[in-house]
């Protein structure tokens, strides 16, 4: 266990074996409503940097991995092996699979739920409210395996499929249909996945056929069995527009 001098714990904090925190962290931040007073539990393994704040009442499996500056509310259940970018900003009541990534410059909002193996880029924002301000709340849904590229919006209620590939500066809203390839504001659907393809290296989506070997063994699993349900969304998506 490795805990910086100026760092914070409070009292309702459990932390498990072979962690790390940071220089200025505050680790049990008191939070308010239903959260208040409830145990912030984080697993073995976990490695939170500089300056970073995780509330009370929230829950991570081990291997948590934290840039600087990061916030994560109170009321977050999250898998293993969750890696959150520097300046996040998680505001809680979400629900988070395993082997999940976020960029820096990440905003979730509350009521949030994402599956295993997302990968979510920088200046990404998921919304919940439909006529801010109401106080209404329609959380986004994102599936295993999908990824939202680098400034999308994410609209409020909005459910991405499987595998679906949200690109670059998308605004993103309704039921995006697993495998499927999104682009611009609004999104369109523009085919597959499978349309994503380096020329140079040849690599192509889905992305757990060339990248599968940057997550542990427990992992491989789970990957293959999202592979497989992209794999046949994909058959669908691209009888319909023929590549």
């Amino acid at each position: 266990m490795c805990i910086a001098e100026t760092a914070i714990i409070h009292d309702n904090v459990e932390l498990g074996d072979n962690s790390s925190i940071g220089e200025y962290c505050i680790i049990g931040h008191p939070a308010r409503g239903e959260a208040s007073g409830k145990t912030l539990k984080i697993g073995a393994g976990a490695n939170i940097r500089s300056h970073t704040i995780i509330y009370e009442g929230s829950e991570f499996g081990d291997q948590l991995s934290v840039g600087h500056s990061s916030i994560l509310r109170e009321g977050i259940r999250a898998g293993v092996n969750l890696q959150v970018g520097s300046i996040n900003d998680l505001e809680g009541m979400a629900v988070i699979g395993d082997w999940v990534r976020f960029h820096s410059n990440v905003h979730v909002s509350r009521g949030t739920t994402i599956g295993d193996l997302v990968w979510i880029f920088p200046y990404v924002v998921t919304t919940n409210d439909p006529i801010p301000p109401s106080g209404l709340c329609e959380g986004v849904t994102l599936h295993a395996g999908s990824t939202v590229c680098t400034g999308s919006v994410v609209l409020p209620g909005t459910q991405v499929g499987v595998g679906a590939f949200i690109g670059a500066m998308t605004r993103a809203g309704g039921i995006i249909r697993s495998g499927a390839l999104v682009i611009g504001n609004p999104a369109k659907m523009v085919g597959s996945v499978r349309r994503l393809k380096h020329v140079d290296s040849g690599k192509q989506h889905p992305w757990y056929t060339h990248h599968a070997d940057a997550y542990p063994p427990k992992a491989q699993s789970r990957i293959a069995e999202i592979l497989a349900e992209v794999e046949t969304a994909c058959d669908e998506i691209d009888s319909l527009s023929p590549r």
